[in-house]
């Protein structure tokens, strides 16, 4: 299971995106806000060792030249994808909602989710409304031949320290 949300209150940082496309496309991401934008010259850039962002948003045209990418990006886990929202003809609100907070899940092979819901200078209010959303993209997302109790427990921990067991009920609504 996998999937992507808009964290209401972000996660307190700004994401440096990179726009692949041609055409009117270009104009169209450097508008959105786009830090990066560009075609064959971008690849090339990429292939050359240059990783210096957050995101890339790709248009399906330009894939036959991003897919050379995916040695470089796929570990990293930035190659884009049409199930993420990132291959699209859509560019101006793919740079809007990733610029916004946008934020990755999936399911690792334990059957546990990593993922940010925000930074230790954010009130517990920011941190449980972004928590409160995870969970119920989460639940949403739950495949309908699951059976039983979908989520077991949750744990919030900031990096590197022990985590804290969560009452799932108070984030029932």
């Amino acid at each position: 299971m996998r999937g992507t949300l808009i964290l209401p209150h972000g996660l307190g940082k700004s994401k440096s995106v990179v726009v692949i496309a041609q055409g009117e496309k270009l104009k169209e991401a450097e508008e959105a806000g786009a830090d990066f934008v560009g075609g064959e010259d971008l690849v090339n850039k990429i292939k050359g060792g240059w990783l210096d962002f957050d995101a890339v948003v790709a248009t399906p045209d330009m894939m036959r030249l991003v897919g050379g990418l995916g040695k470089v990006l796929g570990p990293r886990g930035l190659m884009p994808n049409p199930k993420t929202g990132t291959v699209t003809f859509d560019v101006k609100t793919a740079v809007k909602e990733t610029k916004a907070g946008k934020v990755e899940y999936r399911v690792d092979k334990t059957g546990v989710i990593h993922t940010a819901v925000g930074k230790v200078s954010f009130d517990e209010n920011k941190i449980a409304d972004n928590a409160r959303a995870l969970i119920e993209a989460v639940a949403k997302a739950k495949p309908s031949t699951a059976k039983g109790k979908y989520m077991k427990k949750i744990n919030l921990a900031a990096t590197m320290s022990p985590g804290v067991l969560l009452d799932e009920a108070a984030f029932a609504r």
